[in-house]
């Protein structure tokens, strides 16, 4: 059962395929590839890439492979990449183009290509960075402004489906994921953080509560952009907060104490990266009539600090942690990103009362 009601019945179900879960030769090639510098002893092929971007490419592997075990295809014997060859990567882009978007596709097999020679560095992949370029001149990005809403718009719609979920006769369940579906939206339209920092947030990690305030705190590791992110989260969702994490969250967690993972699915486990996204989409579907995904997200919040306070040129590239010219200093970013999060806050709270 997937973890949201989508509209496609058809669609397949799709997943990374757990690294515990591979063909071993590509268990071992991989932890080989990952392991650290130690000294003078010189680390794997992928020891210079960040955690996250590590987990980005073994997630990306791990669709290949889902792929390659819904049809039938997986060795559990091969070697490491033995199963990316030419019939195998054809039909798994076919099938791509089915669920994906042209730039997704392109994207899926960019990662695969790296994967392949981090744990198979002798492949010859002449073949696979042709049809990289063949797909990358396919791309054509599809337009994002007839699918962006301002973001006082997604934080109503994520209250109004809160409110909805405490007023509902429905079954315990399916209140609890009413209630942490519409949290995600409200707390992502405030604070527009990137999917995968968003999905990972840990209670009294990345997630704590401070004097009564809830912030979002990412080190400098976790980020694309290497810098430390600090954000506060506003003062109208501390109260839906703390009621999901007494009442609603036990529900889906149904038990499970090992992990403190924000987001919990609605059979006991952290939701994942894919899960969270296709849940935003879904949830904005339903309630706002446009499916946005989380990207979307940071550019509503962009649009609408232009648009309601365009006294305050940087305040977009704070919102999004990005560096605004050559400012890199420390106190700088971390209370531009402050205050470019408190203003987006004012802003959804006016214009949303209109």
């Amino acid at each position: 059962m997937r973890e949201h009601t989508a509209s496609r019945k058809t669609a397949p179900f799709v997943r990374s395929l757990p690294i515990d879960l591979w063909p071993m030769a590509d268990v071992r090639a991989w932890e080989e590839a990952c392991r650290p510098s130690l000294r003078l002893r010189r680390g794997g092929a992928a020891s210079h890439l960040r955690a996250v971007t590590q987990d980005d490419l073994a997630r990306r592997y791990g669709y290949f492979l889902d792929f390659l075990s819904r049809s039938d295809l997986l060795d559990m014997t091969a070697g490491p990449a033995a199963q990316v060859i030419p019939q195998h990567v054809d039909v798994y882009v076919a099938e791509l183009k089915t669920r994906v978007g042209s730039v997704t596709v392109y994207g899926s097999i960019q990662k695969l290509r790296r994967m392949v020679q981090l744990i198979a560095p002798g492949c010859d992949i002449d073949w696979l960075i042709a049809l990289e370029c063949e797909l990358f001149s396919e791309m054509r990005p599809r337009s994002k402004w007839d699918r962006v809403v301002y973001a006082e718009v997604l934080d109503e719609a994520g209250l109004t489906l809160m409110a909805e979920a405490e007023m509902s006769e429905r079954p315990k369940l399916t209140r609890a994921r009413m209630f942490r579906n519409g949290l995600m939206v409200a707390l992502l339209a405030h604070c527009p953080i990137r999917l995968k920092n968003f999905a990972a947030l840990e209670i009294g990690r990345s997630f704590m509560n401070v004097d009564g305030t809830w912030w979002i705190v990412l080190t400098a590791a976790e980020t694309k952009e290497k810098r430390e992110d600090e954000r506060p989260v506003p003062e109208e969702l501390t109260e839906p907060i703390e009621r999901y994490l007494e009442v609603y969250r036990p529900i889906l967690a149904r038990g499970n104490t090992r992990t403190n993972a924000l987001w919990m699915a609605w059979d006991g486990k952290a939701m994942s990266y894919a899960s969270v996204g296709e849940t935003i989409a879904e949830t904005t579907r339903m309630t706002v009539g446009v499916p946005i995904n989380p990207h979307l997200f940071r550019t509503a919040g962009v649009t609408t600090l232009a648009t309601h306070a365009g006294n305050k040129p940087h305040a977009g590239a704070a919102l999004l942690h990005h560096q605004p010219g050559p400012v890199t200093q420390e106190n700088y970013n971390r209370s531009s990103c402050i205050s470019a999060g408190k203003s987006l806050a004012a802003v959804n709270q006016v214009y949303r009362r209109k």
